[in-house]
């Protein structure tokens, strides 16, 4: 059964939070939207800010769901990122970009994640 982008977003979003916890990320912010974009997770790892992208597929047809990331997507996420630490003052952070790839079988109950960290530059 195929199932809605929007149904795999957010459940590939509910599994990518999940996974950060136990690999001992803090969620800080999920889903922050400003008017250059959105960024799907905003974890702290370590001394690391990390502004997550989260991609969830059903199939290899299109490629791999990090291969979606791409040169625009990037620089939307980065000027995201731009903007939220300036409204949060998170000046002496080292920051840096990951990506979760979350691989589901048609039925979605099941799963296989890749964390990318360190993903892409500006």
């Amino acid at each position: 059964m195929k199932t809605s982008n929007k149904y795999k977003g957010d459940l590939g979003e509910s599994i990518a939070e999940i996974y950060l916890s136990s690999t001992g990320y803090t969620i800080l912010e999920k889903n922050f939207r400003c008017r250059t974009g959105e960024i799907d997770l905003i974890g702290k790892d370590r001394e690391f800010l990390c502004f997550i992208e989260v991609k969830a597929r059903e199939s290899k047809k299109y490629g791999l769901p990090c291969e979606s990331v791409n040169y625009r997507k990037r620089n939307k996420i980065y000027n995201t990122a731009k903007l939220y630490i300036a409204k949060n003052r998170l000046y002496n952070y080292s920051f840096r970009f990951d990506i979760v790839e979350i691989m589901l079988n048609t039925d979605c109950n099941t799963h296989i994640i890749k964390l990318i960290k360190n993903a892409f530059h500006i």
